[in-house]
């Protein structure tokens, strides 16, 4: 069973616990990785992007010389897409990106990013990220005592406002919440800051 050590704010050792086996001990699932991450990023698109067709776009009404007789090569539109100002061949229209996955292979997923990270040693386990008051810097402070002020994704077991408004202006920092956690946050973190309370939930859920 994968152990490791929890650490107050001020990056000093308190304690050590043991990871649950079935979501920090898995072997690692590439394939349904790779599978739930194309999916986030596919559900993240807008698909707002629009051109016009031949069809949409103003003027051409009327063939600009006649078929034959000119020398020039035949139109019938000012508006076909070879003309400056005509139509777009196949225009993007809005549509939605979006589709679903299997329930056991997001949970296979996420495990795995989980067992990926304890197996690196990027798992940073808090005894309770706690603070009174907004405060970036004292929030920075923390995290380069705990040696996570690299690119890290902190989790916290509740909403907490102060957590995330000292977090928010640090680069490379994302606050979540343990009912929020996904594959692609984990992946793009370099180090995993859990609140102990929020590991609990973690286990509690997925285990």
């Amino acid at each position: 069973m994968p152990k490791t050590n929890v650490y107050d704010m001020t990056g000093k050792q308190v304690g050590e616990i043991e990871l649950s086996e079935a979501v920090f001990g898995i072997e690692p699932n590439e394939s349904v990785v790779h599978d739930v991450v194309k999916n986030h990023l596919a559900n993240c698109r807008q698909g707002t992007q629009s051109a016009l067709t031949r069809a949409e776009v103003s003027g051409g009404g009327i063939k600009p010389w006649r078929q034959k007789g000119t020398g020039r090569a035949r139109q019938g539109s000012i508006r076909a897409p070879q003309w400056t100002h005509g139509g777009v061949v196949f225009a993007p229209k809005p549509r939605d990106y979006s589709y679903t996955l299997n329930k056991k292979v997001k949970r296979l997923a996420l495990k795995s990013a989980l067992s990926a990270k304890a197996q690196e040693e990027n798992v940073v386990v808090i005894d309770a990220i706690k603070m009174d008051s907004i405060k970036t810097k004292t929030f920075k402070n923390f995290l380069s005592a705990v040696g996570a002020d690299c690119k890290t994704l902190v989790v916290t077991a509740e909403n907490d406002q102060i957590v995330v408004k000292s977090a928010r202006n640090i680069p490379g920092v994302l606050v979540t919440f343990a009912n929020l956690i996904n594959v692609y946050d984990i992946l793009n973190a370099k180090k995993l800051v859990l609140d102990q309370a929020a590991l609990a939930k973690i286990e509690e859920v997925f285990a």
